[in-house]
């Protein structure tokens, strides 16, 4: 049991430690404060994945489901932390409980709201997150500091470059279990070189604790800012939708198709999850996708297995040498390997819309409006510069805004007046396609 734990714990680490890694720095954070926030990422992750998979009352799928950050959350927290300023993540804190409360509360009837998020919706959203993060694996490749006097060097770009093209050689040719761990080990590979290039900073480790606890609050109390509240309950709704599709795929896999009970359980645990998060200084918690393919692949399909997978996560977020670890890393190795990780997530947004139906309608209309809408913050930043500082919290954030337009696009093209009844036939046609596709795609990836 312990082993396939800690299998699945390997499968994920990478994606639960990446969203502090990105919010951290863009916030102010020092590398052992970044160190702290994933420590703390780790612990609520655990927390999570038990509630998920053992559950009580009417809380948890009580599958053999992961749950940790959620990549869906990181450019809107971005975006809040530059409005913000040194509260940065109290606001961002504040912002998630209120989204995780507000998703406890809707878990028994989110099934009904399932309809306006078909995958022409869903795979928009997940293109913009994995197009919205690559230009911080950009970032990452160059230095990740702009002030900096090597940013861009030849160094830094051929310590990402390398990272890059060991990870596609891992990829290639290893297989099974070694195989899905193909970043981790192209993360501890690229570390491993940047260490006689003088890239690799030893600091965290130093001033990291063997033993720690994540204090309650840690960077302050929580802060509710109506925009930033706005942000992150549209995130909620996001990653309540992929879970739900989760659920659907992993119920098919181990054979006890998720029913509307397991599906708000699930919910309920994602909420909850979520909300308690913050206190110990975590993120939004959605599904793990990755390890619904490691479930299928091992065949190893007990709930209690993942659960110990969870405690595994508590313990490393206990120990804040564990986490200082990962901090060793290079921002530049960190860079290469998220150029594959966030070209992930947009292909797997790409996959999605695949099962869309697009020659339906004006579906291939909303794709082209909510993308073209939800690229604005990258391809033009300062493109809201005008507008009151209170909403730029959600105009810079693409995934936000190309999530808004696709939803009431989908409403007015597929769902209302006399044009609706055959859109809504093709939105279940494509979400059957969809749920079909996670199922039996075990190298699916999806959003973190």
């Amino acid at each position: 049991m312990f082993t396939s734990g800690l299998q699945h714990v390997a499968a994920m680490y990478a994606g639960v430690v990446a969203p502090p890694m990105i919010v951290g720095p863009a916030v102010g954070l020092s590398a052992t404060e970044t160190a702290f926030l994933m420590g703390a990422s780790l612990f609520t992750a655990g927390l999570a994945t038990l509630l998920q998979t053992l559950g009580f009352w009417r809380v948890g799928a009580k599958l053999p489901f992961v749950n940790g950050v959620s990549f869906a959350g990181v450019t809107p927290m971005v975006a809040i932390g530059k409005s913000a300023g040194a509260d940065a993540l109290p606001v961002v804190f504040g912002a998630i409980i209120v989204a995780g409360v507000l998703g406890f509360l809707a878990a028994p009837y989110f099934g009904r709201l399932v309809r306006f998020f078909p995958p022409v919706v869903t795979g928009t959203v997940i293109t913009l997150i994995g197009v919205s993060l690559l230009p911080v694996a950009f970032n990452w490749s160059q230095g990740g500091n702009r002030r900096a006097v090597d940013h861009g060097s030849l160094t830094n770009i051929g310590m990402a470059a390398a990272t890059l093209v060991i990870v596609l050689l891992l990829r290639r040719f290893l297989r099974g279990f070694l195989q899905q761990i193909a970043i981790l080990l192209g993360l501890v590979a690229g570390t491993l070189i940047a260490i006689p290039v003088g890239l690799t900073d030893f600091t965290p480790i130093r001033e990291a604790d063997l033993i720690g606890f994540p204090t309650p609050f840690h960077f302050g109390a929580p802060q509710f800012q109506v925009a930033a509240v706005v942000s992150m309950c549209i995130v909620m709704l996001v990653c309540m939708t992929e879970s739900t599709a989760d659920m659907l795929a992993l119920g098919r896999i181990v054979g006890r198709p998720a029913d509307a009970r397991t599906i708000e359980g699930g919910l309920r645990a994602d909420a909850l999850g979520s909300a308690l998060s913050p206190v110990f200084n975590g993120f939004m918690c959605s599904a793990f996708a990755q390890n619904i393919g490691l479930v299928a692949m091992t065949k190893v399909r007990s709930r209690f297995v993942v659960a110990a997978g969870g405690l595994i996560l508590i313990a490393l977020g206990l120990c804040p040498v564990a986490a200082s670890i990962i901090a060793l890393v290079p921002l530049p190795v960190l860079g290469g390997a998220g150029i594959v990780l966030f070209g992930s997530v947009a292909a797997s947004g790409v996959q999605t819309l695949a099962g869309a139906a697009m020659e339906k309608g004006e579906n291939a209309l909303i794709v082209a409006v909510a993308l073209g809408v939800g690229l604005i913050p990258i391809a033009a930043p300062d493109f809201y510069h005008a507008f009151p500082k209170d909403l730029l919290v959600v105009l810079d954030s693409g995934i936000s805004t190309g999530c808004v337009v696709a939803i009431v696009l989908n409403l007015a093209f597929n769902h209302l007046g006399a044009r609706g009844a055959a859109g809504r036939v093709g939105d279940a046609a494509g979400a059957g396609a969809v749920g079909a596709a996670g199922a039996g795609g075990v190298e699916a990836v999806r959003v973190h």
